[in-house]
């Protein structure tokens, strides 16, 4: 078993009044996918010694995302938060082309469908991408940690359960 992984995740549900059921079931998918397989590993210095697994908090503090990283004995390892401003616009767009995706899947054409579906996985590349630049210096992980992590950056910043903050 590789060390440089997460064994658990959890979400600051204290800045949520609440989640629609289908915001729900997206959040326990990216968790329960993030957990089968990921790679993440905390940047560190050469006299830090702990080399995972890791447990991860995330929530939103102050209009910042907030990152507590924990040994398995709860130990906290590594607490930051990063500006979301640089991830707004592509959020925004995330979530307009989502809509955009299951308003098509009632009424469009597949070819339709397929198109709009290709725009949304690409927007939400964009975001892991820049989660992954973010987090430079701090974490590394590979893209499909990035992408599952990118869901629950969403996740996070759904206010009432149903649209941007």
């Amino acid at each position: 078993m590789t060390k440089k992984k997460l064994i658990d995740v959890t979400l600051d549900e204290s800045t949520i009044v609440r989640w629609s059921a289908d915001v729900e079931h997206e959040r326990r998918i990216a968790i329960f996918d993030l957990l089968e397989e990921n790679s993440f590993d905390l940047v560190k210095s050469a006299d830090d010694r702990y080399e995972g697994p890791y447990k991860l908090h995330l929530g939103t503090i102050e209009g910042r995302l907030s990152f507590e990283v924990k040994s398995t004995d709860n130990e906290l390892l590594m607490n930051f938060r990063l500006a979301m401003t640089p991830f707004r616009r592509i959020i925004r767009e995330y979530f307009a082309i989502c809509d955009s995706y299951y308003e098509a899947i009632k009424t469009a054409s597949p070819s339709q469908i397929e198109a709009i579906d290709m725009g949304r996985r690409g927007l939400h590349n964009q975001g892991s991408e820049l989660l992954q630049e973010r987090l430079e210096g701090k974490v590394e992980i590979d893209m499909q940690t990035a992408r599952r992590l990118f869901t629950l950056v969403c996740i996070l910043h759904l206010k009432d359960g149903r649209g941007p903050r």
